[in-house]
């Protein structure tokens, strides 16, 4: 095995949570659950559509109408029957965010906004976990590991929310952005390679080329300032 027998009860003895069971929170699953993630919470409150099945793999015709996060459930259930799934339908907010991450090893963000994605980084930063940022749009996308006191933190990346606007976009686009934000939690989980930390990978789809540009801690950032 690639990260030995140690490495893989690492995986068995870990929880990751999951905010968001569409185009990137489908495979982020899959592979975790592949993987052998002991335990992957999900959270989503929305319910499938048929125009959702371009992009959000583990959503079938059959499911439409369905909850996201029971969907997932279902199919991660029928592909490893030895992890725990626990599927949460509800509204990620500032309220109910650290209960919902509970003893979670890390946060993986397979959002589509950037209030949640916030409250989520502080939720992180409150209780010291990596937090796996990934975002898309057509045949674009990014990802970064965000880890507390050593890596910059989502605010001091962007520190207000870029304009809400839906993006279309290509399936195969959170298919490639999912796979490597779960890649990134195997790495981290098994001590294995070295992270996407302090580095944002960018995906040029229609280019076919990926590129990583370095970024930095922002000393006046009001999220994380305390923990430098």
């Amino acid at each position: 095995m690639l990260f030995g027998k140690e490495g893989q009860e690492r995986l068995d003895n870990a929880h990751v949570f999951i905010a968001g069971a569409g185009g990137l929170g489908c495979p982020i699953a899959l592979y975790l659950a592949a993987a052998g993630i002991g335990t992957i919470t999900i959270a989503d409150n929305d319910h499938i559509e048929i125009t959702n099945l371009n992009r959000q793999v583990l959503h079938y015709e059959k499911d439409v109408g369905r909850k996201k996060v029971d969907s997932v459930r279902e199919k991660l259930a029928a592909f490893n029957s030895q992890i725990r799934v626990n599927a949460v339908s509800t509204t990620i907010d500032q309220a109910n965010a650290a209960d919902l991450v509970g003893d979670a090893d890390v946060i993986i963000d397979a959002l589509d906004n950037f209030e949640t994605r916030y409250v989520l980084n502080q939720v992180a930063i409150e209780k010291g976990i990596p937090f796996i940022h990934g975002a898309i749009s057509g045949f674009d996308g990014q990802a970064t590991v965000l880890i507390p006191g050593k890596t910059p933190c989502l605010r001091c990346i962007f520190p207000k929310a870029p304009p809400k606007v839906v993006f279309p976009a290509v399936g195969t686009t959170p298919g490639l952005i999912g796979m490597i934000q779960a890649n990134e939690a195997i790495k981290y989980l098994t001590g294995t390679g070295e992270l996407l930390a302090g580095r944002l990978l960018i995906l040029d789809g229609l280019r076919g080329t990926t590129d990583s540009i370095e970024i930095v801690r922002d000393d006046a950032c009001t999220a994380c300032k305390e923990t430098k």
